[in-house]
């Protein structure tokens, strides 16, 4: 008993001591690194022979900051310039730091951190002092979550990633109620069924993979006669959704699911895009149907959608959805601008979440693609298509005996004019030399390595095999309306999906990575039941 009287007074120590030094105007960083204790009585909890390569002191520094600060464990592992501030080598990364707070640190050294680090908050806002790190006081007066949604006792039936069934429904339906509250089919008020409902078959549908007929008839055996819409019903409603009111639906939606993650750190920088074109096969008559475009050397007909999606180490979420709208032989369509479906996507991404780098494939290699990124004040790094020249270019390094090169060269057309690079690096797919584009200076000494941000791409490849293969309702509607209403919609469980397991992540302070812990099926299901309740 008298140990831990004498932890939690080392602890207000510590928090009068950091407060008094910023009440003198000393940084943040300052006050913890020239922090000298005391920490006497707080326990190791790995021995000494455990491979640990960061000192337990250091890391107290650390997470003293992360509960002053508020970060998430990601963002703490993308600012490196910290690690002498809390005399380490490096900064953990997010599985380290989760093991530390679970595992190294034991209950006592818990309590001690928060109580030293929330008396430091709640005494900056009392005071007014100017320390822009500190979280709100909110953060640490009031439980940030829900202690019913998010209980700190494991439940019985909590599964083997560490989450209970409630917390998992009770995520499931925060994410959801923020992705389809931005839809309205603006039919009249007397109507027999409400978009909810129509909201609900078509969630039923994508989870049984199923289309309309099938998956009304088997809705209605579920949830009964009465209350599920019949097959041309569903049908009827979704043409009301012009295609300007899906895409401004999607648009809001993807406005609300940025609202969820404005607390996290990472989302408050720029972030990393890609951009492309996916399809959804057509079979069918093509007559008068100007939205059905041909693939190239090929008889396939296919719908084409364009998005924009973040990739790298934050969540990826799809953020805007472009139709392609391509001239081809059976109508009068213009040809395909892609540049203005590329300003277009970014322009409405960046009212939600700001966009630093555009990553995008060969198919956007043109001037006019460049020059409506640089005029979007968008950093780019795009593949250029092999051309005379650039042949010409890669057999002079040949003779040369160089693996890597920089051509400097200028866009100019009539939206505008900027500098920009070749990059020429050894290809990863090939023995051969790749070539890309960038706006960024960039030199022959980091070239290379610069280039190697572009496979942050392949995430955009699963997320479209996932939407078409987990989320999207098969249907063989000619009607334009139908199509993009089941794509747009088949994004948006997507977005539900990973935003859920995102929230399921932060609830335990989980590392963040890509690899989700609920797989796309099992949130569909979740959805759909959380929408259709069992009798």
């Amino acid at each position: 008993m008298a140990r831990q009287k004498h932890r939690s007074t080392d602890a207000y120590l510590v928090g009068v001591t950091l407060t008094e030094a910023l009440k003198a105007n000393q940084s943040l960083c300052t006050v913890l690194r020239t922090l000298e204790g005391p920490f006497d009585s707080l326990d190791d909890g790995y021995p000494e022979w455990h491979p640990a390569p960061h000192s337990f002191e250091g890391m107290v520094r650390l997470f003293l900051y992360r509960e002053i600060t508020g970060e998430s464990y990601r963002a703490l592992a993308h600012y490196p310039e910290l690690a002498p501030v809390f005399g380490l080598e490096k900064i953990p990364d997010e599985s380290v730091l989760s093991r530390t707070w679970r595992n190294r640190f034991d209950e006592a050294t818990r309590e001690f951190v928060t109580t030293a680090a929330h008396y430091v908050v709640k005494e900056t806002h009392d005071r007014g002092l100017n320390v822009p790190e500190v979280r709100p006081k909110d953060e640490v007066v009031t439980p940030s979550r829900d202690p019913d949604a998010f209980p700190d006792e494991p439940d019985e039936d909590e599964s083997e990633d560490g989450f209970t069934d409630e917390q998992i429904q009770r995520t499931t339906r925060l994410a959801r109620d923020h992705g389809f509250d931005g839809f309205e089919s603006k039919r009249a008020e007397n109507a027999s069924y409400d978009d909810t409902q129509f909201f609900e078959l078509q969630t039923f549908m994508g989870m049984v993979g199923c289309g309309t007929p099938q998956g009304a008839a088997r809705f209605q055996f579920r949830r009964g006669e009465e209350y599920g819409p019949h097959g041309d019903t569903h049908l009827r409603a979704v043409k009301q959704f012009e295609p300007e009111d899906l895409i401004e639906g999607f648009d809001c939606a993807s406005h609300q699911l940025r609202s969820v993650l404005a607390g996290d750190a990472s989302f408050r920088r720029p972030v990393t895009a890609a951009i492309d074109i996916t399809t959804v096969p057509y079979y069918g008559d093509v007559q008068e149907m100007p939205m059905v475009s041909g693939v190239q050397a090929e008889e396939e007909r296919v719908f084409k959608f364009a998005t924009l999606s973040i990739v790298g180490e934050n969540i990826p979420l799809v953020l805007a959805v472009e139709p392609i709208r391509e001239s081809s032989p059976w109508d009068n369509n213009q040809s395909n601008q892609v540049h203005r479906v590329v300003r277009r996507l970014v322009r409405r991404a960046n009212e939600h979440i700001p966009i630093e780098t555009v990553l995008c494939d060969r198919e956007f290699d043109s001037m006019a693609v460049f020059q409506t990124l640089s005029n979007l004040d968008v950093n780019y790094l795009i593949p250029k298509r092999v051309t005379s020249s650039e042949r010409d270019a890669i057999e002079t390094m040949k003779a040369d005996g160089r693996d890597v090169a920089v051509e400097r060269a200028s866009v100019d057309v009539e939206a505008g004019s900027h500098s920009m690079r070749f990059l020429y690096v050894p290809s990863t797919k090939t023995d051969g030399t790749a070539v890309f584009a960038t706006n960024l200076k960039v030199g022959p000494d980091e070239a290379e390595t610069f280039c190697h941000r572009y496979s942050r791409r392949w995430q955009i490849e699963n997320e479209y095999k996932s939407i078409k293969n987990d989320f999207l309702a098969k249907t063989s509607s000619k009607d334009y309306r139908v199509r993009l209403f089941y794509f747009v919609f088949a994004v948006l469980l997507h977005n539900i999906w990973r935003l859920t397991d995102f929230l399921l992540k932060a609830a335990v302070d989980g590392p963040m990575d890509n690899a989700p812990v609920l797989t796309a099926g099992e949130v569909v299901e979740l959805v759909s039941t959380d929408l259709i309740p069992s009798d």
